[in-house]
């Protein structure tokens, strides 16, 4: 497990509903500087799929999207 990238940011939005998560994650990309891995906390299935796409559409990296004991971890990379 040494290979796994540290975050910059970890954005933990466990409990909170579809777009909630993809928002926060969002947010955190704006906020951010290139470079920056930005991981987000979802409890919501939605996060799953809504998040890598919207990485991918906006041309940033899709680092991994992880299943955590009742969560999953969605982590990306800021190109752009």
């Amino acid at each position: 497990m040494g290979d796994e990238v540290k975050p910059t940011k970890v954005i933990d939005a466990r409990g909170s509903f579809c777009p909630g998560p993809l928002m926060e994650m969002i947010k955190a990309y704006k906020q951010g500087k290139i470079g920056d891995v930005i991981s987000i906390y979802s409890t919501d299935s939605g996060t799953k799929k809504d998040a890598p796409e919207w990485i991918k559409k906006s041309g940033n990296e899709l680092i991994g999207v992880y299943d955590r004991q009742g969560y999953y971890e969605i982590v990306m990379k800021k190109i752009r």
